[in-house]
């Protein structure tokens, strides 16, 4: 998986936008104004900050080697996933679909049934 292909991915999901709010390298992808992942454009390997539940956020980082606690974030909550690692583009994909609903189950119960529904 390339960066473009990464972006596109994230862009796919219903509701996703694409900013900027750190610097103009670091990609903030958001739903519902909440980040669910970050992509930094300028580094030398290609990587993906998303949040996960505490538990499986520790049990990623033990099962696979690309997987690490997040720089500068809070790493009970938030894995960096290096994308030239062991782990298939299939399960980046499942991790990042993770992220998101991390985020929404984590707005209140109206902003949550708003955005359910707009993905139907």
């Amino acid at each position: 998986m390339n960066i473009e292909e990464l972006f596109d991915y994230c862009m796919q999901i219903p509701g996703a936008e694409a900013t900027t709010p750190f610097d103009e390298v670091t990609i903030v992808m958001k739903v519902m104004g909440k980040m669910f992942a970050m992509i930094p454009t300028d580094a030398d390997r290609l990587s993906i900050t998303l949040k996960c539940h505490p538990a499986k956020a520790l049990k990623l980082r033990e099962e696979y080697r690309c997987v690490e606690g997040a720089y500068h974030m809070n790493k009970i909550y938030w894995n960096t996933i290096w994308l030239d690692g062991d782990m298939p583009e299939k399960e980046v994909k499942k991790w990042i679909n993770h992220s998101v609903e991390e985020v929404v189950m984590k707005l209140p119960k109206k902003q949550q049934q708003q955005y359910y529904g707009s993905v139907k």
